[in-house]
């Protein structure tokens, strides 16, 4: 491509012909010229450009696309202004009619810039010249005093905690109090469209700040919580997290109008709540039917070096659009300090600002300089606007800075000494923009101080109450469902989650009908046609049949259920089929959606090849609606990998941590069948490693009646767990692993435990094989051609809560047993063999059994799950079984 440097500097308004020439060889070849100019020329298409200078009108027009192009180039956006302002000479021709290019230049280069041209759409594009070329800004003004105010609480409650909590960390907004009118500005247009709810999302620079300010949480409470109280009442347990990364909630109501604002808990992984938020709006928006996505909102606010550096923004990013995903629009706000904890902006993203991340989805980009909250108020008016005529994201870049370090026991001047001393001569905005109020004559210099002494003694009054402050749920609660992990004991006995056969029998005869207006696969048609005759006839039940007769009869209940995944609609092993696809026409049936007259709705999404984003996304999805049941399926189930922070973070530990609950399902494939490293184990020994305090559900199912019925009990009992399924894949058409209907109907539950099938004579057993998942099959098979009498094989269903009482029975019936072994297919330092190992012993005492430990059979230790070749699994899998079983 070259050096295009030549390109930039040749352009002016003089020099029309090369402009001409250089279009031309654009039409040719795009890559051979500067980047910059390839945009403008998109934007123009294959229009012809003069080859000459035709006369004034002409060289209007090119300095007008110059500006809407590259005018935020030289816009005065840092506070600091420790950049200079770049010299751009198609921004400055010299015989340029001086009035227009003024007027261009304080409509696209001041305090407030837009970046626009990226987006192909030619009416949105043209709605952003509207807006800045024919609209004033005095138009999106707010009453000064109530700016002013605004700043006067935002700076005077980091002045009071500076002051009050020496040397204590709060990540204070110190040089970024606009973003507290930013965000009024949001909330306040919000609030008069009648806007339901908003959600908030945002990481911890800040955060106490937007609480006390925005969401309206006591400063009580944030004093009482700085003096080590906890954020939660009394009589709620858990371990709770430090107080810039709780979650809060409050309810705005005037006029007869409510409007829910909910601030998300996030960990220290900054931008990993973003697409937890954006789940959380989905789920509200389906649950009161807000078809037209305007009435619950997103607003996600990000740092600048987390939003150019983090993946999971992307991956949330590209959700935007999608028909499974879509919100109708967030509005993003970076608090842009122009560093990353001691990294400089060059070195934190390769692009010219820290958003050109936003342009991959054609969303607008607003830069506004802090230091001017008149133009914050604009640019926060600008972006609400935008969502509500386009139902798209936006960004809106506040360019601030950082008064302190890191935190408030940092010291900046170690590694940017001269950002630090600007910062240090630098006012406060709040008294840069009180100067202006007073010199405007909107206010004395008296009226300023007195309302900032006032806020000042508001805030002493709540120091003193913080000192007997008592929590109140609805400080931290933000939806009806309580807190349960205490509430619902661990080996509580399992709910009676079978349905009357006749439901069945409705939900098997749509499953296994072909729609009359569909042409489906000529393969096809002999399995939906067979999945329903098993179910008229009560059986054999196979896996995705009772997978559809769990989510057909929830669904007819009232339940919403949401299943998503990269092959969901399939099935990664073309097992599922729950959508139908036309082979003429590509139309799609779900016939799992026309059942019942008045079911509730069933949702299958094909997500986009994203685990960390999609599966943040259902776990808000999850929060959002505790009477749906939500599901995500990894194409295999170490894929899970990529969404390990939302796994740790977010589903192990957000109840004990944040006191939110979810019952979202993961459904992993698991099972060694020779597929290699990757596509053979879900590590469950990480899943199990987190399992704490009735926290997570964690199951290796080997029936299909029981998977049926570990579905239904996540909405039948009351309490929200997530549950972690390894789903098999060889079991998917195994002919051994299929169930009866009446194993599914009235009077059954979930069992935790199976016993030997054979049910083998008690005084005859002398060894116990206890196992999980497919190697039951196995052993099976093997114990029955080697015709062995003296084995029973047990299987542990669920592994966590471990099911210790339903385990003592069954060891208690085989006393004469001297050998006990936990039988795995995985390595002996990958799956449930170091979790369940004591847990066994321990059970074993108590029966007072005489074999009093259980030993290991399986694959030894091995840094790989599993290995790649076809014909060493074979050999392993055939030695762990025959050791199993020898006498």
């Amino acid at each position: 491509m070259g050096d295009h440097r030549d390109d930039r500097d040749a352009i002016n308004s003089n020099n029309t012909v090369y402009l001409a020439e250089l279009h031309a060889r654009w039409q040719n070849d795009p890559s051979s010229v500067d980047p910059t100019f390839a945009a403008l020329f998109e934007t123009l298409g294959s229009e012809q450009l003069p080859l000459a200078s035709s006369g004034s009108n002409d060289q209007a027009e090119l300095l007008k696309e110059s500006y809407r192009l590259r005018g935020h180039s030289i816009a005065q956006l840092d506070p600091l202004k420790l950049a200079p302002t770049p010299h751009i000479p198609e921004l400055d021709p010299a015989q340029a009619d001086a009035g227009l290019k003024e007027k261009l230049r304080r409509a696209y280069s001041g305090t407030l810039a837009i970046e626009f041209m990226h987006i192909q759409d030619p009416t949105q594009r043209q709605w952003w010249i509207d807006q800045f070329e024919n609209t004033p800004p005095s138009s999106f003004s707010l009453d000064p005093k109530e700016i002013l105010w605004t700043l006067t609480r935002a700076e005077g409650f980091e002045f009071f905690c500076q002051k009050r909590f020496i040397g204590m960390r709060r990540f204070g907004l110190e040089g970024g109090e606009s973003l507290i009118v930013a965000l009024r500005t949001l909330v306040n247009s919000a609030y008069r469209d009648n806007v339901k709810s908003i959600s908030f999302g945002m990481p911890h620079r800040g955060r106490l700040n937007v609480m006390a300010n925005i969401l309206c949480k006591p400063f009580a409470a944030i004093f009482s919580e700085f003096s080590g109280a906890s954020f939660k009442p009394e009589h709620i347990e858990g371990s709770g997290d430090v107080k810039y990364h709780l979650g809060t909630a409050t309810t705005m109501q005037d006029a007869g109008h409510s409007m829910r604002l909910s601030l998300l808990p996030n960990p220290s992984h900054l931008e990993a709540v973003d697409p937890v938020v954006i789940g959380r709006v989905r789920a509200d928006q389906d649950r009161t039917k807000d078809k037209d996505r305007n009435q619950h909102l997103g607003i996600l606010i990000h740092g600048d070096a987390a939003f150019a550096g983090q993946g999971v923004v992307y991956e949330t990013l590209s959700l935007s659009k999608l028909k499974g995903y879509q919100t109708g629009g967030t509005v993003h706000v970076i608090i842009n300090n122009q560093i990353g904890f001691t990294t400089l902006p060059s070195d934190a993203h390769s692009g010219l600002h820290n958003s050109d991340i936003a342009k991959t989805i054609q969303a607008p980009i607003l830069h506004v300089n802090g230091d001017d909250p008149e133009a914050v108020v604009r640019a926060a008016s600008l972006a609400h606007k935008w969502r509500k005529e386009f139902h798209t994201d936006i960004v809106l870049d506040v360019v601030c800075y950082r008064r302190h370090g890191h935190n408030e026991t940092d010291e900046p001047a170690f590694t940017q000494p001269l950002m630090a001393q600007a910062i240090q001569s630098q006012r406060p905005t709040r008294q840069l923009y009180a100067q202006k109020l007073v010199e405007r004559g909107i206010l004395s210099s008296s009226e300023v101080e007195n309302m900032w002494l006032n806020f000042q003694k508001e805030l002493e009054e709540q120091f003193k109450a913080s000192e007997n402050y008592q929590p109140n749920i609805t400080d931290w609660l933000d939806s009806p469902q309580d807190p349960t992990r205490l509430q619902d004991e661990p080996e509580r006995i399992q709910p009676m989650t079978g349905v009357p056969l006749p439901r069945l029998k409705m939900v098997g005869e749509a499953i296994g009908t072909i729609p009359a207006d569909i042409t489906i696969h000529s393969r096809l048609s002999r399995q939906i046609i067979a999945r329903g005759t098993a179910v008229q006839n009560e059986g054999p039940i196979d896996w995705a049949t009772a997978e559809a007769l769990a989510i057909g009869t929830l669904s007819i209940d009232g339940h919403l259920v949401r299943l998503s995944g990269q092959d969901s609609k399939r099935g990664t092993f073309s097992q599922r089929h729950a959508t139908l696809f036309d082979q003429k026409t590509g139309h799609e049936a779900v016939p799992l959606s026309h059942i019942a007259p008045h079911q509730a709705p069933i949702q299958l999404w094909n997500s986009p090849l994203s685990e960390f984003g999609v599966l943040g996304f259902e776990y808000g999805y999850s929060l959002g609606n505790h009477e749906a049941l939500v599901l995500w399926e990894a194409q295999f189930g170490d894929f899970a990998n990529g969404a390990q922070i939302i796994i740790d973070q977010f589903i192990a530990s957000g109840e004990t941590k944040w006191l939110r609950t979810s019952g979202l399902t993961l459904l992993l494939p698991h099972g060694y069948e020779g597929g290699g490293p990757e596509h053979s184990s879900a590590r469950p020994e990480r899943f199990l490693q987190l399992c704490a305090e009735n926290n997570l559900r964690v199951c290796n199912i080997t029936t299909p009646a029981n998977y049926f019925h570990a579905l239904r009990r996540q909405i039948v009992r009351r309490c929200r767990k997530p549950l972690v399924v390894f789903t098999p894949k060889s079991l998917l058409r195994h002919k051994e692993a299929v169930s009866s209907l009446a194993e599914m109907g009235p009077h059954t539950r979930f069992q935790p435990v199976l016993p030997d099938p054979e049910l083998p004579n008690p005084e005859h057993i002398r060894k116990i094989i206890l196992c999980s998942g497919k190697v039951f099959y196995d052993l099976v098979a093997e114990r029955k051609s080697s015709g062995q009498t003296q084995t029973a094989i047990i299987r542990l269903e669920q592994l966590y809560p471990f099911p210790h009482h339903a385990l003592l029975a069954q060891l208690t019936l085989y006393p004469e047993a001297d050998d006990i072994i936990w039988c795995q297919e995985e390595p002996e330092n990958n799956g449930a063999w170091t979790f369940v190992d004591r847990r066994i012993e321990h059970t074993l005492r108590e029966a007072q059994h005489k074999v009093t430990r259980p030993r290991y059979v399986g694959r030894p230790s091995a840094a790989s799950p599993a290995t790649g070749l076809p014909g060493a699994h074979i050999v392993q899998q055939e030695k762990l079984i025959k050791e199993a079983l020898q006498p």
